[in-house]
């Protein structure tokens, strides 16, 4: 089982502007997003299929708690609540579609994958993918 576990600091983003588009961000609020988004604190524990995942920014903090196969509750980028499943799709990579509980957008989901040292985070809303490579502290 891969080891997600510790504290992780971002390398590079790719199209997060392009994300908070695609969910309907007003310019303002984007660029106070992709702002305080630049720098992000991400601290994962892991037990077994157990996660726990605290992102931190200026702005915003995020925590997550879920088990893979098992539905959760958790906010989409932008902040509207879904129920979210987690569930692998590779030995090294989980893949989480979430469903919107209240109005509609676009299909939603993340991924995580590790590579090496390298946690690969994915974004996704209908056809548009953000990506973020984290490195472990």
């Amino acid at each position: 089982m891969p080891n997600f576990a510790g504290t992780w600091k971002m390398k590079s983003s790719e199209h997060f502007d392009d994300l908070l588009k695609a969910l309907g961000v007003n310019a303002m609020l984007r660029k106070v997003a992709v702002a305080a988004a630049s720098k992000p604190h991400v601290e994962i524990r892991q037990t077994g299929e157990q996660f726990y995942i605290k992102t931190s920014t200026t702005v915003r903090t995020t925590e997550i708690t879920f088990v893979i196969g098992q539905e959760f509750n958790e906010e989409t980028v932008d902040g509207r609540k879904c129920k979210s499943l987690a569930t692998w799709e590779t030995e090294s990579k989980m893949h989480c579609r979430q469903t919107l509980l209240d109005g509609n957008g676009p299909k939603t989901y993340w991924t995580r994958e590790l590579k090496g040292d390298e946690l690969i985070l994915t974004f996704g809303a209908d056809d548009i993918v953000c990506t973020r490579i984290y490195l472990r502290e």
